[in-house]
């Protein structure tokens, strides 16, 4: 036996275990030599400059901004360019087309009667519809021709002859059920609005700029206005002094050949061209 193994008689082996020990410091060295061998990065081009970030950022806004104006001014661009050329006067004619059977009786009954035929045949005077010149876009706010149009009420646009140089005009219409004060009675509210439009209508081509607001108005009621039925405006320039024009007028039940017809209100008015009116027939040119 050797001289070690008798050395080891009589002692009890007991197995150390081995530890693995991590040195920071050669961590470190590796990360250096890996760093080390990458491609160095441009530092001009890790980053966007603050100047490039906010031209961007202003791009941005400039092109929403303008998509939100245009989306916001898209539904009145039909409204703008209808008051910009308005129909003439034969397009406004054209312009209606009644929708239910009450409209085209009521319809055909004003384009047939004598005194359209009548005035058909004279010379200088025009026939329109003066509502339907009114941009589709604002016709629902305007109170006759929107507010109080439809079934019972102002069932088919008035039709209007008017005379040349805004001497004299003459509007048809029917009058619904659904305009009373008292029962089966028009209401007086609504003659005398007819009689403000209708005498404005009549003395506008007389103006400085085919425009003028009211001054003054005097109504005459004569007799109960009848609901469902069909009434004649009748109206005459008779005075005009520079911005100032005074009309005349009434209305009156329309009626067949050889009957009289029954005088319903009268009225005098006055009307004044605004000096502004240059300015806004450039904005809202006439036809």
């Amino acid at each position: 036996m050797s001289i070690a193994l008798r050395a080891l008689r009589g002692r009890t082996l007991v197995s150390r275990p081995t530890y693995l020990t991590f040195r920071a410091e050669a961590s470190q060295s590796f990360a250096c030599r890996f760093a080390s061998s990458l491609p160095a990065l441009d530092a001009s081009t890790s980053r966007p400059s603050f100047l490039r970030r906010a031209a961007t950022v202003f791009a941005l806004g400039v092109a929403f901004t303008s998509l939100g104006f245009a989306m916001a001014a898209s539904p009145a661009v039909p409204t703008v360019t209808a008051l910009v050329n308005p129909p003439t006067a034969a397009e406004s004619l054209d312009k209606y087309k009644p929708q239910t059977e009450e409209e085209r009786a009521v319809d055909e009954f004003i384009k047939n009667h004598p005194v359209s035929k009548e005035l058909r045949t004279r010379e200088g005077f025009t026939e329109a519809r003066p509502h339907m010149k009114i941009p589709d876009g604002y016709r629902s706010h305007h109170l006759t021709g929107g507010l109080l149009a439809g079934p019972a009420r102002i069932v088919v646009p008035p039709l209007v002859f008017t005379e040349d140089g805004g001497k004299s005009i003459v509007a048809l219409s029917y009058l619904g059920v659904d305009l009373c004060g008292h029962p089966g009675i028009i209401h007086g509210g609504l003659l005398a609005t007819m009689l403000d439009e209708g005498l404005a209508w009549c003395c506008f081509a007389a103006l400085p700029h085919n425009m003028g607001v009211t001054a003054n108005l005097n109504i005459n009621y004569r007799s109960p206005a009848k609901a469902d039925s069909y009434v004649v405006l009748r109206a005459t320039t008779t005075k005009v002094e520079g911005r100032k024009a005074w009309v005349e007028g009434r209305i009156e039940t329309l009626v067949d050949e050889g009957e009289t017809p029954v005088v319903l209100a009268e009225a005098t008015a006055l009307f004044v061209s605004p000096k502004q009116a240059a300015l806004m027939t450039n904005i809202f040119p006439s036809n």
